[in-house]
């Protein structure tokens, strides 16, 4: 995934896009570990990783536009 410098060169419409997929990404990561067919548990660390990271940068946007 993109780095938080690269994500803050996204536009906020792009970075809800993102941070949407990854959730449906993490919903599939966990079904997928109920069954058995997950390939890495650690796909899913970083699925989660890196919506923490978008979200951040969302957040950062938010404030920044409220501020100024």
């Amino acid at each position: 995934m993109a780095t938080a410098k690269e994500l803050k060169e996204l536009s906020t419409d792009d970075l809800q896009n993102r941070a949407k997929e990854l959730r449906d990404t993490l919903v599939q990561d966990r079904l997928k570990r109920r069954t058995g067919s997950l390939d890495s548990p650690a796909e899913g660390v970083q699925h989660r990783r890196d919506l923490a990271r978008i979200l951040t940068v969302l957040g950062e946007k938010a404030r920044a536009a409220k501020a100024g």
